[in-house]
């Protein structure tokens, strides 16, 4: 068994750059981590009316999120008990039943399988196939439009998961009536780097912005984010210094960075929507901002550019990035338009701040794969020793410029991976 604890100390800031390049460790991942985690499937606004579904993935298993006759979201592997051929090969669309290629056994909707050609004649009606439909995921829940799954049924209920983390998203999901939606397509794209450190990099890396996107700062003009009200400024020695201004590690591996929000200029779209997002969430959070953030262990949002994404792992050197445009549902079109092409000129496949960011992932895993590289340990120490508590604001929480939220990411990650069970899991902050 893989001594993973020996590998690193998130506490003192040690970690090991073997947990990013190893091959043992990544398929170890896939089981201790995707397999009993919940993962990311799908947002209401994608699948709205009976037969609707997507093809996501959980870690490196396929899966089928189909909204059936009834209105229910079911999850399923997405793969066909005979021969194990995918049943569903679209992105997404909208079927009654779902027939695999191969062999031609179909299920319905709610993951009964209905057909299998031959059936009197080859398998003489003795087919049980009330054992051979697809499998269930063991829990599938929602949270404000997000839906979720996990394969473990022993896993803590979604809304316990979510912890604290549910009061910062509330900010983006629930500040308006109808909530939010996914507009457009979906971007995937394949970068060669560890999912890790795009999820850590989301989680509560503002540190690497003025190195790493200076360039795309100095070429791209100041632009209005009518998501978030007025123009996005650097983050300044006063900003810096707002109380409102810091990092959150909210439980479970879950972590955002937040910053004021300046809804109070005249014009803006969130200053004439002001009154009704305070009425929903109160004055604080109703002026509160989120540059970036990731629930545990590879969902992350990116609410500046109106960006929520997955960095689905497919191994040690490589994710495939799944990333979509969120917005207010009863936003109006010129504004819904303008978080849009705030999306796609920052941060997507081309983006002019994303590229950096690539490159540092595939770099960083490249140069961590040599003899003597990964025998190194990376430095996690920045602004160690500096959380605090609030009473204004859940979680623990930690100065904006620190890798306080990235030692408890991987606290999360060591216990997970060095666990048998829930049970001895438990809450770690």
């Amino acid at each position: 068994m893989l001594d993973v604890k020996g590998l690193l100390d998130p506490a003192t800031g040690r970690i090991s750059r073997r947990i990013f390049i190893d091959n043992d460790i990544y398929e170890e991942e896939l089981e201790k981590i995707f397999a009993r985690c919940w993962g990311f499937l799908a947002h209401d606004s994608q699948i709205p009316n009976p037969g609707d579904f997507v093809s996501p993935y959980i870690g490196e298993d396929p899966i089928l999120v189909v909204r059936d006759s009834r209105g229910k979201i079911n999850a399923f592997l997405n793969t066909c008990r005979h021969r194990g051929m995918r049943v569903c090969r679209a992105d997404q669309g909208n079927a009654a039943a779902f027939t695999c290629t191969y062999h031609g056994w179909t299920y319905g909707d709610d993951g009964k399988l209905v057909g299998v050609p031959g059936y009197k004649e080859y398998y003489y009606e003795e087919l049980d196939m009330e054992k051979w439909g697809l499998v269930p995921l063991a829990q599938v829940d929602s949270y404000k439009g997000l839906i979720f799954g996990t394969f473990d049924p022993a896993a803590p209920g979604l809304r316990d998961y979510l912890g604290d983390m549910a009061w910062y998203l509330d900010i983006f999901l629930d500040r308006r009536e109808g909530g939010a939606e996914l507009i457009g397509g979906v971007h995937k794209w394949l970068v060669p780097g560890n999912w890790k450190f795009a999820a850590e990099n989301f989680v509560g890396d503002s540190y690497h912005f003025p190195i790493t996107h200076a360039s795309a700062m100095k070429v791209q003009p100041r632009r209005s984010s009518i998501n978030r009200g007025s123009s996005q400024r650097d983050d300044t020695v006063a900003s810096r210094n707002d109380p409102r201004n810091f990092v959150a590690s909210t439980g479970h591996g879950h972590g955002m960075m937040l910053n004021p929000d300046r809804v109070d200029e005249p014009g803006s779209y969130l200053y004439e929507h002001l009154s009704e997002m305070e009425q929903r969430l109160g004055p604080t959070r109703a002026r509160l901002g989120s540059s970036a953030g990731t629930i545990f262990p590879n969902f992350s949002t990116l609410w500046g550019t109106s960006t929520i994404r997955v960095w689905h792992p497919r191994g040690p050197d490589k994710m495939e990035i799944w990333s979509w445009c969120i917005v207010d549902k009863n936003a109006p079109p010129e504004v819904k338009d303008a978080n849009r092409v705030s999306y796609l000129q920052s941060f997507s496949p081309a983006g002019i701040t994303e590229e950096g960011d690539m490159e540092n992932w595939g770099q960083a895993t490249a140069a961590s794969r040599g003899r003597t590289a990964k025998r190194l340990d990376y430095n996690y120490q920045l602004s160690i020793g500096h959380e605090r508590y609030s009473e204004e604001f859940p979680g623990l929480l930690g100065p904006r410029v620190s890798e306080h939220n990235q030692r408890h990411f991987y606290t999360r990650w060591s216990d997970l991976m060095a666990s048998r069970s829930w049970d001895e899991i438990g809450n770690s902050l």
